[in-house]
């Protein structure tokens, strides 16, 4: 639990925000725990732990009706309360363009952005081919590229 805690954290608030992120991770051990006898060592246990965090927030997010707008995690240590908020801005921003992208291409871009997976982990995760995986990234990029264009959002902010 120590080890994959704040993996699990990490995309939890990616994904369901931060207020939330707490009850997900709590919900996420519980299930391994009960599930761990279903785990069969064909896959890395980070892979296994990473789809039941996907299916722990999945389940949040029916249970409400909107996504979060405060759906990144809050910088480590703001350098100043003028950047602070610019950066609160852009983060909730990214939340709000995140939020029109498919399920499946926001599921695949929070693995490899959020949680550092690589395109054979995602792959493993989701149950998608690698192809479609790639694909999915790279349509989310560009989709969330075009909509922050849109909203303003330089490359510098």
């Amino acid at each position: 639990m120590r080890r994959h805690a704040p993996a699990v954290h990490r995309l939890a608030a990616s994904t369901v925000g931060p207020g939330a992120a707490d009850d997900v991770v709590q919900e996420v051990f519980i299930a391994a725990h009960r599930g761990l006898k279903t785990f069969r060592g064909e896959a890395q246990f980070s892979t296994w732990l990473h789809r039941v965090t996907l299916n722990a927030c999945a389940h949040a997010l029916r249970r409400r009706t909107a996504l979060p707008l405060d759906g990144l995690p809050e910088p480590a240590a703001p350098h100043s309360p003028a950047r602070a908020g610019e950066q609160a801005q852009v983060r909730e921003r990214l939340a709000q363009a995140l939020a029109t992208l498919s399920p499946e291409q926001r599921e695949a871009l929070t693995l490899r952005e959020i949680a550092g997976l690589d395109y054979a982990e995602i792959s493993a995760v989701t149950g998608a081919e690698l192809g479609t995986v790639k694909s999915r990234i790279a349509r989310g990029r560009a989709a969330l590229r075009a909509w922050l264009t849109r909203a303003g959002v330089r490359a510098d902010d």
